[in-house]
């Protein structure tokens, strides 16, 4: 039988094995479902990975089943293996093709980073600005354009979702703006345009949606998984996100970022109504809203439990979050 030719073999496996990534790549089914805009851009990455996992994994683990096979040990040979001490181009290949990927890798994320906002006004938390420009032909051209520049000229895109998206450009107004506070351990949602305020988040499906997150006690992590977004909320500082929400449904709010013994518990929804339910939502809460008297009274030593209920009074008529708090501060007495 004729031997087929090694680098025939070499090709076909290398078709195979593409094939099998590629399919991989776009049918892992790992993600949760896509439920906004920006949701797409960090699936992409994210299959790029798998496929080129998947294609390592079948390169190494073939390489290793084939070793096993072809050099074992053959019944009644007992000399010693070759002595062989290296091979350069085999290590110059095993090294050039993982800081390739390295690489390449490191500039698509880079670049969907930025389509999130991550490098624009407003996206994490103001800690600075990164701006890409183009080399200029000479270092004294530089600093008239720096200062002459608006913010157009230095974004040459405007970030319409993600971290970066604030409503401070012009002609970016959000459609919704939301305050959200997060505290140990629940998340409040306030609207300012009706003073409506919520232990849920609830959005309009399609529309242009802008959180305001801020941090009443420690740091928390807003994070919604089916929207592929997750921002902190630090104390004294408010953090931008922005998106839109592109399938109806109830979606989990999980804090990801440890704040605590009851870390673990400090979940809500967002829940996307149709552009007609979300009418009938807002205007119910705006019927049932009742103007109500309070006493001031100092916070500063009050509990959790205690000033939830003062900054959503009527939460207590759903009292999920109150029930929490005041079971994580029974918990907390009977410690002591």
């Amino acid at each position: 039988m004729k031997q087929i030719p090694a680098p025939l073999l070499t090709l076909v496996i290398g078709i195979v094995v593409t094939l099998v990534s590629l399919w991989v790549g776009q049918n892992n089914n790992m993600l949760p479902v896509q439920a906004s805009e920006q949701a797409p851009l960090v699936d992409d990455l994210f299959n790029v990975m798998v496929t080129i996992g998947t294609a390592l994994f079948i390169v190494v683990q073939g390489a290793i089943v084939y070793s096993m096979i072809r050099f074992r040990q053959r019944k009644g040979d007992e000399t010693d293996g070759l002595p062989i001490e290296g091979n350069l181009p085999l290590e110059v290949f095993w090294t050039a093709i993982p800081a390739v990927i390295v690489v390449g890798l490191g500039l698509y994320s880079v670049v969907v980073f930025q389509e999130m906002g991550g490098f624009s006004p407003g996206g994490h938390h103001n800690h600075g600005t990164m701006v890409a420009m183009a080399p200029q032909k000479s270092v004294i051209d530089v600093a008239p354009l720096l200062s002459q520049a608006s913010e157009d000229d230095l974004f040459s895109k405007t970030q319409v979702y993600g971290f970066g998206a604030g409503s401070q450009t012009l002609g970016n107004v959000p459609d919704l703006t939301v305050n959200v506070v997060g505290m140990q351990y629940a998340w409040i949602f306030t609207y300012p345009d009706t003073n409506i305020v919520d232990g849920e988040l609830h959005v309009p499906v399609g529309q242009d949606v802008q959180l305001m997150i801020e941090a009443k006690d420690v740091i928390h992590s807003f994070w919604v998984p089916q929207f592929r977004l997750k921002q902190d909320a630090l104390p004294g500082e408010t953090a931008e996100l922005r998106f839109v929400a592109t399938r109806e449904g109830t979606y989990p709010v999980v804090c990801a970022e440890l704040c605590g013994a009851y870390h673990g518990g400090m979940r809500t929804q967002v829940i996307v109504h149709s552009t007609e339910d979300y009418a009938d939502w807002m205007a119910s809460r705006v019927a049932s809203a009742t103007p109500t008297s309070t006493v001031a009274q100092p916070m500063e030593n009050a509990t959790d439990a205690e000033y939830l209920a003062a900054l959503a009074p009527e939460l207590v008529q759903a009292p999920v979050q109150i029930a929490q708090m005041s079971a994580m501060n029974m918990d907390h007495a009977s410690l002591r």
